[in-house]
């Protein structure tokens, strides 16, 4: 993205970024009432916050920002939840901003860098967007350890748990983009090298590790959690599960750090609080309870993202993550562009640039789904406009005639060239928003059958008329009533691209099948994943990656990432 000039030359986000003069981390561990000692700083401008912090009396208010329906176009949830954040601390309100980590596969492929903006952006912005304090490789440390001991114990003559490989769904993970490790074998190269078996990669975003993480509530919860993960069978169809195998200690260790949620800033240097990454299409696609609640514990106002459109993050983040955390969200704030619903209504992604009423109003419906979604829940919303200088006035004026028609405010944020200066108007609406008396509820009880769930999900959010099951999918729901797991809410995973499982079906598709194909046990993070359509947990490279624009010059100044 460009965005200004500057002595004649284009400025970037990364240019923007190393213009800032960045404050020192320990001054805003202070706007967040934590004095100096008590953080752990990973140089001068990130830290670590210890899980003690997020008890005090203050109770913010949450208020969540999710979208519609993701296009090519784009939406900009965070570059919109930081520059709303930017805005609120102008009009007097200490806000904080609480955001997922980024996942560096998406960085080097086809996504680039995921800290928002133009002149809304969290800072450091090259050290989020790689390796930042380590958390990834920390949950990838701990999934892999559990890999290596499945596959000792189906090696070993002494100790062994009798587990049948052939149930073992358990992966590896790592933090790339890389389609030929998808489908591997192991234990390939005789009996000293293990038990030959079909296995494969998942990315680290997709690990149950990660999903777990983001739903523990402290250290002890964490290796409660990790112990209960679901492994597989022995040969006589006893379950068996990593405290099985001893694995909860090793693994909670190695994660010792990576719970501690990050500090770090915004541009015009406010708090941020970025931890854990799980997708929103495969997982619930927010950050941690711990980082949530440690906001919530010191601001007036705490903004959070859910990923992709209403559908997935939105519904997972109140279905799954508020019902665990015991927390609710006083306002949401739908994001969209006139670019992303005129795609929806038709207009080829080339043409995107050019005025269009008529594709505008065409994809509108997919926004109205969305609106109608959160009043679902009980909650009030707000339409955030996300502005492109290719907007033109009079799509404006159709979009926000529209919103009104709803009996819903839409309001134009400029964050991406004008930072908070640019939400105010938002701003002043998500706080006046969060004022009236919205009486959340979740979509469906835990104690409803494992269909009854998904069938009011696809039903009610996404507007199916009715779920087919395959064969592997109801041998799934009888594999859970064994287990006695019926209890647990449902992550739907499903395309991002459409509200059904059809990602060529834009705007607002009805009366369509959802078909779900399998449901995977998560039993570690406390919930079940029926999967629709075709699921991809292990993304390649495209034809040109963002790899081949980064590049590093002499003085070790990054170039490229954006």
């Amino acid at each position: 993205m460009f965005i200004c000039l500057e002595n004649e030359r284009e400025m970037n986000d990364l240019d923007i970024a190393r213009k800032a003069t960045l404050k020192p981390i320990q001054e805003i561990a202070g706007k967040l009432g934590i004095e100096s000692a008590a953080i752990e700083p990973y140089g001068h401008h990130k830290a670590k916050l210890p899980l003690d912090l997020q008890t005090n009396e203050k109770e913010g208010k949450l208020i969540l920002v999710s979208a519609i329906s993701p296009t090519p176009a784009g939406e900009g949830k965070t570059t919109v939840s930081i520059g709303l954040t930017e805005g609120m601390n102008r009009l007097g309100k200490g806000t904080t901003v609480v955001l997922r980590e980024p996942s560096v596969g998406p960085v080097f492929g086809i996504k680039g860098g995921a800290t928002g903006g133009g002149y809304s952006q969290v800072l450091p912005m090259e050290d989020i967007n790689l390796h930042f304090t380590g958390d990834f490789a920390a949950i990838e440390k701990a999934h892999n350890l559990l890999a290596a001991l499945i596959d000792n114990n189906l090696q070993s003559r002494t100790r062994s748990l009798n587990i049948d490989a052939r149930t073992v769904a358990w992966k590896r993970v790592m933090d790339m983009n890389d389609r030929a490790l998808r489908n591997i074998v192991v234990g390939l190269g005789g009996t000293t090298s293990g038990i030959p078996r079909e296995s494969g990669f998942d990315i680290t975003a997709a690990s149950e590790i990660m999903a777990i993480l983001c739903l523990a509530s402290d250290l002890q919860d964490l290796k409660k959690r990790i112990g209960n993960i679901f492994v597989g069978y022995t040969f006589d169809r006893k379950p068996v599960y990593a405290r099985d195998l001893h694995a909860e200690g090793a693994m909670t260790a190695l994660l010792k750090d990576a719970i501690k949620p990050n500090l770090v800033q915004t541009l015009e240097g406010n708090p941020a609080i970025i931890h854990g990454g799980p997708f929103a299409n495969i997982a619930q696609g927010t950050n941690t309870i711990i980082a949530t609640r440690m906001a919530l514990s010191r601001s007036e106002y705490v903004v959070t993202e859910a990923g992709f459109g209403f559908d997935l993050g939105g519904e997972k983040f109140l279905d799954i993550k508020c019902r665990a955390a015991g927390m609710a969200p006083s306002a949401v704030v739908l994001v969209a562009t006139i670019r992303a619903l005129k795609y929806h209504g038709g207009q080829s992604l080339k043409a995107l640039n050019e005025p269009n009423v008529e594709a505008l109003q065409a994809g509108l419906v997919n926004l109205e789904k969305h609106v109608a979604n959160v009043h679902q829940f009980g909650l009030p919303a707000v339409v955030a406009i996300n502005q492109f200088t290719s907007d033109s006035k009079e799509e404006i004026e159709a979009l926000e005639a529209f919103c009104a028609s709803l009996g819903v405010k839409a309001y134009v944020a400029n964050v991406w060239g004008k930072g908070g200066e640019g939400a105010l108007g938002l701003a002043q609406g998500v706080i006046d928003l969060s004022e009236e008396d919205g009486k959340f509820k979740p979509l469906y009880k835990l104690e409803e059958s494992v269909k009854e769930k998904i069938a009011k999900v696809a039903q009610n959010i996404y507007g199916a008329s009715e779920v087919e099951y395959s064969a592997a999918a109801r041998k799934d729901l009888k594999t859970i009533a064994d287990l006695g797991l019926e209890q647990l809410p449902v992550c739907i995973a499903k395309t991002q691209k459409s509200l059904s499982d059809n990602p060529k079906l834009l705007g607002r598709p009805s009366g369509f099948t959802l078909h779900v194909r399998s449901i995977e046990i998560a039993a570690g993070a406390g919930f079940l994943i029926p999967i629709t359509g075709e699921m991809m947990r292990m993304p390649g490279l495209p034809a040109t990656p963002a790899s081949e624009q980064i590049d590093v010059d002499a003085d070790g100044n990054i170039q490229g990432l954006f």
